[in-house]
């Protein structure tokens, strides 16, 4: 059995673990068990040559990007301004000129 932590509050070895927490019955704290550090790292979103990208930046497509549900197609070479990063699997929020708000991979940009 791993030993648990002391609690940091009130210094009790009485801890348990609840999902993702520590939790203290005599003092009713409760804290994680990773470090908030881990989270952070685990949102770093890349494009597809490594670059790190953020909120705000200026991206390139570097494939053509067929639009589901339309005809229209996004070209290679076409420059994306101001980007949003989300979670998800199309983590790019953007606006395109000529084809409106829509959502993208990162593997399909370069940083500009």
């Amino acid at each position: 059995m791993t030993a648990l932590p002391k609690c940091p509050s009130c210094s009790s070895e009485y801890t348990y673990e609840d999902g993702d927490l520590y939790v203290c019955p005599e003092c009713a704290h409760e804290w994680p068990k990773a470090p908030a550090e881990s989270a952070e790292t685990d949102s770093v979103v890349r494009d597809a040559f490594g670059n790190e990208l953020r909120d705000g930046d200026s991206v390139t497509v570097i494939k053509d990007l067929k639009i589901k549900g339309s005809s229209s197609v996004v070209k290679v070479g076409t420059k994306v301004r101001n980007i949003r990063l989300v979670s998800g699997d199309h983590d790019i929020d953007c606006k395109i000129d000529g084809i409106g708000a829509m959502s993208l991979k990162s593997e399909f940009v370069k940083k500009a």
